[in-house]
Order: structure tokens, then sequence, then C-alpha cells
């Protein structure tokens, strides 16, 4: 934001016009910008919660590169998740329909 006010003050011979685009244009960036952030953080924080991690480990993705940290984090660690039991003998298989009848 700092820029776009520097680059609309250091070019006094830029068109009206283009100052006005200019300005318009700085607030859809910010909002694209949340966009993609959120695109990002919230599937992050899910599988951090998931997984029985901190979900505020999702603030690394503000970094550059944290993305990719946060990835090996979650590839690599031991999740503190209890798996669900196994049952102690195998199911039975479901029956088979019967045939249809043969003419």
């Amino acid at each position: 934001m700092n820029f776009l006010a520097t680059l609309l003050q250091n070019q006094p011979d830029l068109p009206p016009a283009a100052q006005q685009a200019l300005a318009l244009m700085a607030p859809v960036f910010m909002i694209l910008v949340l966009v993609i952030l959120a695109i990002f953080m919230i599937p992050f924080w899910f599988i951090c919660k998931k997984a029985g991690f901190s979900p505020w480990l999702t603030l690394l993705n503000l970094v550059p590169f944290g993305g990719l940290i946060l990835i090996y984090v979650l590839a690599f660690a031991e999740w503190k998740v209890v798996p669900t039991p196994q049952p102690g003998w195998p199911q039975p298989p479901y029956p088979q329909p019967p045939l249809p009848p043969q003419p």
C-alpha cells in the first residue's frame, strides 16, 4: 500500500485517469491477497487440528517458505491421533444376492 502511495506521489506526469485506476486497484488487490491467503490457510488449519498440532502453526504460511516447512513438519512428525480400533476377527462377507430366474 505504501508503494502505491509513493508511486502516485512521485509520478506527477501520470495522467489523472491512470492515477484513478491505480487508486481503484489497491483495494481490489488487498482483497485478492486476503482471499488467496484464506485459500491456503483454512485447509492447513483443519489439517493441523486433526493431526493433533496447534492450528496456529498455520501462520507459518505467512512467512516465505513457511508453507513448505509446515508441509514437511506434517509429513514427518508423528501425529497425536488415536487410530481406530481394528476388529479382532475378520468381518463376514456380505451374502450374494440371489440369481435372477433363468427362462
